[in-house]
C-alpha cells in the first residue's frame, strides 16, 4: 500500500507544514525544466546526445515504480570500496553477495542499480537486461595507509558497455588538490560513454579541509555544492548527484579576513536563496542548467530515524524541482523487507500528486 499524504505528514512531524506548504520566492518554478513523463523529449532530445543515449535515459526513466513520472529512485551500493566492505556490510552480511544488491533494487522498484565494476559484472548476464545498470567507474579506496582521499579509475568505459550498462557514474572531489586531474579523466570518460550510447551520472562532491571554517562545515553549503553541480553539467553529466544542502555562505566564510577565494555575488544569498532547505536545494537545481540536467540528492548515512529522514529528503528534493533520490545505506543496512519498504516510502513521495513543486 502506498504511503498516503497523512503518513508523509506524520513522518515529517514538526517539519510538515514548513516543508509541504512552503512557497519558493527566489527562483520561480516556471523558470525550471521539471521532471515529467516526456522529459527526454522535452529536454535531452534538444541536446547533442545521440539516439542510443536517449534510449538509455528513456529506459532508466521508464523502469520501476516511478516509470513514466520523470523521477528517479536509484539504489547505490559502492560502499564496499568507498567505506570498506566490512564497515558497510557488517550490519547485513547478505550484501557481500552482489546478487542481493541487485535483488533489492528490483524488489524495491528502483529505476536503476548503481555499483562497482566487480559487483555488477559478477551478475551481469543474469540481470543487466532486467534492470538498468549504472556502473561506478572511479572510487576512493581506504586501504592505503595513511588513508588518502582521491578518486581513481577502477575500470574502463568500454568494460561497462560490454556488460550491458545503461549508464556510467563517477565522482569528482571538487575543491581538492586532485580535482583538476579528476575533471579531465571524467570529462574524457563521459565523452566516450556518450559515444557508446550510455548515460552519465556525476557525484559532484566537494572536499577540502579548508571548507571547515571556525567549527562550521561548508562542504554541503548551497553555494559551493551549487557550483560543483555547475562544473559537473559543464563536463557532460546528464544527471548530477549531490548531498542535500545544510547551510549556505561557503564562499563568504572562505573569503573572510584577507583571503580571496573564488567569486561570489551577494545576490546568491539575498535573491537566489534563503535559509529554507527547499530554497537552498532549488539553487542546486538552478546550477544544473535550470533542470536541464537532473538533480538527485543522496540519502545519507543510516541513522536512528531512517524512514523519516528519507521521506524528508525526498520532499525537499521534489518540491525544489529535483529529479529524485539515490539512497543506499539506509536501505541495504537492514533486512531486505525493511529496505524495500524504505525505498517504496521514498518513491511514494514522488508518486503523490499532493506534493507539488514549491
Amino acid at each position: 500500500m502506498a504511503l498516503a499524504i497523512s503518513g508523509i505528514e506524520e513522518l515529517l512531524g514538526d517539519d510538515a507544514d514548513k516543508l509541504l506548504n512552503h512557497t519558493c520566492t527566489t527562483i520561480p518554478k516556471e523558470k525550471l525544466h521539471l521532471p515529467s513523463g516526456s522529459y527526454v523529449d522535452d529536454v535531452w532530445y534538444h541536446s547533442d546526445r545521440n539516439n542510443r543515449v536517449l534510449g538509455n535515459l528513456e529506459w532508466i526513466l521508464n523502469h520501476g515504480r516511478l516509470a513514466g513520472t520523470g523521477y528517479l529512485s536509484i539504489l547505490p551500493v559502492d560502499q564496499g570500496v568507498e567505506h570498506s566492505g566490512g564497515a558497510s556490510f557488517a550490519k547485513n552480511p547478505a550484501y557481500f553477495d552482489p546478487e542481493n544488491i541487485v535483488k533489492l533494487a528490483i524488489e524495491g522498484g528502483c529505476n536503476a542499480v548503481a555499483s562497482t565494476f566487480g559487483v555488477l559484472a559478477s551478475v551481469s548476464r543474469k540481470y543487466a537486461h532486467k534492470i538498468p545498470f549504472l556502473v561506478k567507474i572511479n572510487h576512493n579506496e581506504l586501504l592505503t595507509y595513511p588513508n588518502t582521499y582521491d578518486q581513481i579509475m577502477f575500470g574502463s568505459v568500454q568494460k561497462a558497455y560490454d556488460m550491458g550498462a545503461a549508464a556510467v557514474g563517477a565522482t569528482i572531489y571538487f575543491g581538492s588538490d586532485e580535482s583538476s586531474r579528476q575533471i579531465v579523466e571524467v570529462a574524457e570518460a563521459f565523452e566516450y560513454a556518450h559515444e557508446l550510447g550510455m548515460a552519465t551520472v556525476l557525484w559532484c562532491y566537494t572536499r577540502n579541509s579548508a571548507f571547515k571554517v571556525d567549527g562550521k562545515d561548508y562542504h554541503s553549503s548551497a553555494d559551493l555544492t551549487g557550483q560543483a553541480n555547475h562544473l559537473g553539467v559543464t563536463i557532460g553529466a546528464d544527471i548530477v548527484k549531490q548531498k542535500l544542502p545544510t547551510n549556505n555562505g561557503g564562499y563568504k566564510a572562505l573569503n573572510a579576513g584577507d583571503s580571496s577565494y573564488g567569486k561570489l555575488d551577494e545576490r546568491i544569498y539575498s535573491e537566489l536563496s534563503t535559509d529554507h532547505p527547499i530554497d537552498l536545494t532549488r539553487y542546486q537545481v538552478a546550477n544544473g542548467y535550470m533542470g536541464r540536467a537532473g538533480l538527485i540528492n543522496s540519502g545519507g548515512a543510516s541513522g536512528s530515524d531512517d524512514f523519516a529522514d528519507a521521506v524528508k529528503t525526498a520532499v525537499i528534493n521534489k518540491r525544489a524541482g529535483g529529479m529524485g533520490l539515490i539512497s543506499g545505506r539506509k536501505s541495504f543496512q537492514r533486512p531486505m523487507e525493511e529496505g524495500v519498504k524504505l525505498l517504496n516510502f521514498i518513491q511514494d513521495v514522488y508518486l503523490n500528486d499532493e506534493i507539488t513543486i514549491a
